[in-house]
């Protein structure tokens, strides 16, 4: 092969490497096109739905996040128990209404009972020994005081009667372990709700911290909104929302702005979005309905929190 040949063949080489970075570079441009029109085309259709609410743009009109319909702390619990045993009697069923202190579930202590029975008869026992015992120290003490008695009949004396004492008094400390057991076997409601779920059925053994029963107070629900961090200074006490279901887009809610954590935290709802991050930190504004709204506990919602615009 000739120098002349070799020249050639390198600048052919040289051609097509050129050539391969050019298609590349091409087709990056493209995609790189491509998102871009996706995302403007994603934002322009939501800039319509916007505009066929009558709503201004997020970034000076509101805030919008997603959140999920909660109860005010102390107003949803889970009922359940200290007292291991056989389920007697249920009382309520889901969706009955029921007041606080009402009994809610009973379950069988007759052994517990005749238990106490027994101790009752034991504090009767003590009781009456004591009675005899307080006679004996009073007569041996009178025994020695007329020269007749000896010192040790009545040490012995009233060594019985503190025994007896103390009898009664170990009686009584077992009859109240066991009035406390038979109470805690009768399970009522901690506070004015609706039955959520019923956990129990009667001749069901369950065991001692068992769910019975799943109660929380309907009457005044709020929603818990997590609001995206970086709008966590936009957001002030009082500041209207408007708050959507997901499935119901015809009918909207009030709401106000109840409460703003000081910190953040992770998100907990799973975004709709599969192009949003799932670790973004949020913000969990407790957002108020002032009315009772219909909206079942647990739905989620989206809410768009109102901004003050520029001064």
């Amino acid at each position: 092969m000739t120098s002349q040949d070799s020249r050639i063949n390198r600048w052919r080489s040289l051609a097509v490497a050129a050539l391969a970075t050019l298609v590349v570079a091409t087709a990056f441009l493209v995609n790189a096109a491509t998102r871009s029109g996706a995302t403007a085309a994603h934002d322009a259709a939501r800039a319509a739905r916007e505009k066929s609410r009558g709503l201004a743009p997020a970034a000076s009109a509101y805030i919008a996040a997603e959140g999920r319909v909660g109860t005010y702390p102390g107003d949803e619990v889970v009922v359940g128990t200290d007292f291991a045993g056989t389920v007697r009697r249920v009382l309520v069923k889901e969706k009955d209404a029921v007041q606080r202190g009402e009994l809610l579930v009973e379950l069988d202590a007759d052994v517990e009972r005749a238990a106490r029975r027994e101790t009752e008869a034991r504090v009767a026992e003590a009781e009456a020994d004591l009675r005899l015992f307080e006679l004996e120290v009073i007569r041996a003490e009178s025994l020695v005081a007329s020269k007749v008695g000896t010192p040790q009949a009545v040490d012995k004396a009233l060594r019985d009667r503190d025994a007896a004492v103390a009898r009664r008094a170990t009686a009584r400390a077992e009859l109240d372990r066991l009035s406390v057991q038979i109470a805690r076997a009768r399970i009522t409601a901690p506070i004015d709700g609706v039955v959520l779920a019923r956990r129990v059925e009667v001749g069901e053994a369950i065991l001692r911290g068992a769910p019975v029963i799943h109660l929380a107070n309907l009457s005044r629900l709020r929603v818990e909104a997590e609001v995206h961090e970086a709008d966590s200074g936009r957001i002030a006490l009082g500041a209207p929302v408007v708050i959507r279901a997901e499935g119901d887009s015809e009918r909207t809610w009030k709401g106000v702005v109840e409460e703003i954590p000081d910190s953040v935290t992770g998100r907990r709802l799973k975004p709709q979005d599969p192009a949003r991050p799932s670790d973004t930190r949020v913000l969990l504004v407790k957002i108020a309905l002032p009315e009772p709204s219909g909206l079942k506990l647990g739905r989620r919602v989206e809410v768009e929190i109102g901004v003050a615009g520029p001064s």
